[in-house]
């Protein structure tokens, strides 16, 4: 494309424009992480150069040496980063800056409260980082170049934030990108050297490229004649700012804790300090390096089906791919960190990784680094777990569903709700209820339900608080799947309380089974009346041993499938079979005994419909036909 192609001015995207409304509106508490975005941007754009170039060498065309330079100048009130990385075509240029094509992004607009000082401190969790410029520009000049294209096919992106951009061709004699940062008149305090050295020196010291600025003698404030006229006699020298060196690299003892949490933030771009971490150095027959974090707070999109891995797998200190699903499995989709291997091929692709023996190892230990930290985290610092917990617990409950080798490690780590706690938050292990366990008791019960208080006040809990036996309440859409899979622990089969016919072994005691018994001689007839006016709707009725106060439920088959499991197909335009119940009463309730002597057929109908439907309430079911449960209840309040 020619470089005299007319200048264009096109629109940003919906959501772009609103994000760059907020950048631009925003008080925002830590203006100087624009400055990482970018070079965290401009680092990327080099590793996907040095990727690329294993496949093809000429790409460098002579220029190997990566590096990212960070210019300003004071009287022009301008920031510079510039990068000889990968560049961009116009096209991408279009694609990567004029619109967000993350489906996240949405989410982040939808979170806003409208609170901009609370709004402000999200940016960073979205992945908008060259937005961030914004904050402290009034315009934004970009100037890229990709590699293997000729000078003349570069291209220049400039907007002032407020809806539109400008996009035309032009020349630029090297590859890569730069980023002009046009700073408003309150945020010249960026144009300074020293503040550049900081903020780079906190952020972006473990950058694996140099970031290069001018020597002191020329970056400085100072503009005497002796030093215009230096200027004038010598080319300018630069220098590094950072360290340059991958952290994961370096001895553990040699590194503070400090310098871990700013290289999380760094690869993670959040805001916020790590929840923990594990670094580990494996040598001998295979040689690999991890580095992987728990974060504080969870992704936004990390329930989403195209979620977004956080492990960047690099080869020798050669980044090779970011969101390395291969590196973790997916109930650890959290995870943040890097693995660097010695044994992988440089030009290794997905492909590879997916059929890799080296990998399959590499993912392995780091699983079990991974829960050996949880484990720890909930012995040593309950309250961190605490915390974890609530924000990853529903993906940890996946664990026993996918990773069956860890599948008792997992157990052990999983935390519920239950009639002891009697409250919502998650605090109760499988351990902890173990040895609660009532002398004779030989199963662990539980009841799921749609939600935390449908859960505890299900009536099939009924028997199991009179006799003062623990049952854990299940609301998480994930239970349904989970109880499928883990059904044992510590050797305790895994017992649904609202499943099956009833057993609570030695629990029970003799007068119980005595009553039990005479109450089915007594109501024989009114179940085999109930059983006829109710019909295929139920698979059979029965005399209950759960319930002590409500007057019905009902139970399903030991293989029926719930209702809440029935609802998540059928949204997932599943085929989910209907089951039909049991349907149990209370021989002690007033309802039931009013059965036992009623004479007239339409009311008896009507009332063992209502009962009926009474239960598929309480079970959270939706009735088929509420119009006439209305007309039902109708009749029966004016009998």
């Amino acid at each position: 494309m020619s470089v005299k192609a007319a200048k264009e001015t096109l629109e940003f995207q919906t959501e772009a424009r609103q994000i760059l409304h907020l950048m631009t509106h925003s008080l925002y508490s830590n203006k100087e992480i624009f400055l990482r975005e970018l070079i965290s941007n401009a680092s990327d754009a080099c590793d996907k150069l040095r990727f690329e170039a294993l496949a093809n060498a000429d790409l460098f065309a002579g220029d190997a040496e990566l590096k990212i330079i960070v210019d300003f100048d004071k009287d022009a009130k301008t920031v510079t980063i510039r990068d000889n990385g990968i560049g961009m075509s116009r096209d991408e240029v279009i694609e990567n800056i004029g619109t967000i094509a993350s489906s996240g992004t949405r989410k982040f607009l939808e979170k806003l409260t409208g609170d901009q000082a609370k709004d402000s401190q999200m940016i960073g969790q979205f992945g908008v980082g060259f937005y961030a410029s914004f904050i402290v520009a009034d315009k934004v000049t970009l100037i890229t170049r990709r590699a293997g294209t000729a000078a003349d096919a570069a291209v220049r992106w400039e907007s002032d934030g407020h809806g539109s951009f400008t996009l035309e061709n032009t020349e630029k004699e090297q590859r890569g990108t730069e980023v002009i940062v046009h700073l408003k008149d309150d945020e010249i305090e960026f144009a300074d050297n020293f503040r550049l050295r900081h903020i780079i020196k906190q952020y972006s010291d473990h950058i694996s490229l140099p970031v290069m600025m001018l020597k002191s003698d020329f970056g400085s404030d100072d503009k005497d004649e002796d030093q215009e006229e230096n200027k004038k006699e010598k080319a300018p020298e630069y220098e590094r700012v950072n360290s340059a060196s991958a952290l994961w690299a370096r001895d553990r003892k040699d590194i503070k804790d400090e310098e871990y949490k700013e290289f999380y933030k760094q690869i993670s771009m959040d805001f916020e300090d790590p929840l923990s971490w594990v670094h580990n150095k494996v040598e001998g027959n295979q040689s690999y390096t991890s580095l992987l974090y728990i974060p504080k707070n969870p992704p936004f999109d990390l329930y989403e089906r195209d979620h977004k891995r956080g492990i960047k797998l690099y080869v020798k200190r050669i980044f090779i791919m970011d969101d390395a699903e291969q590196l973790m499995p997916t109930y650890l989709r959290f995870i943040k960190g890097v693995v660097d291997s010695d044994d992988l091929p440089l030009n290794v692709s997905r492909e590879i990784l997916q059929k890799n023996k080296t990998i399959d190892r590499i993912r392995g230990a780091s699983v079990k680094k991974i829960l050996g930290l949880l484990e720890s985290m909930a012995k040593d610092k309950p309250e961190d777990y605490a915390q974890f917990w609530k924000n990853f617990g529903q993906v940890m409950k996946e664990g026993p569903i996918e990773d069956h080798s860890n599948k008792e490690r997992i157990a052990k780590l999983l935390r519920f709700s239950s009639t002891e706690t009697g409250v919502a938050d998650q605090t109760v292990s499988l351990g902890d209820y173990v040895t609660r366990m009532k002398e004779g008791q030989d199963k662990i019960y539980y009841v799921t339900a749609d939600t935390f208080k449908a859960a505890k006040n299900s009536p099939h809990l009924e028997v199991f608080r009179k006799k003062g036996i623990e049952v854990l309440l299940l609301s998480d859409r994930v239970d349904e799947w989970l109880v499928s899979h883990l059904t044992e622990f510590d050797g305790k089969h895994l017992q649904s309380v609202a499943r099956g016919d009833l057993d609570l072994g030695e629990v029970d005691d003799t007068e119980e089974k005595v009553a039990q018994e005479k109450a089915d001689k007594e109501y024989g007839d009114v179940i085999e009346r109930i059983k006829k006016a109710l019909g295929e709707t139920i698979s059979d009725a029965r005399v209950s041993q759960r319930l002590t106060d409500s007057p019905s439920c009902l139970v399903l088959g030991a293989h029926d499938m719930t209702p809440q499991m029935q609802q998540i197909l059928q949204a997932a335009g599943q085929y989910a079979p209907k089951a039909q119940p049991v349907l149990e009463l209370n021989p002690s309730h007033p309802l039931v005994q009013k059965l036992h002597d009623m004479k007239d057929d339409g009311q008896f109908e009507d009332w063992s419909h209502l009962l009926f439907e009474q239960a598929q309430l309480a079970a959270g079911e939706q009735l088929e036909d509420a119009a006439e449960f209305v007309k039902r209840v109708n009749r029966l309040l004016g009998a």
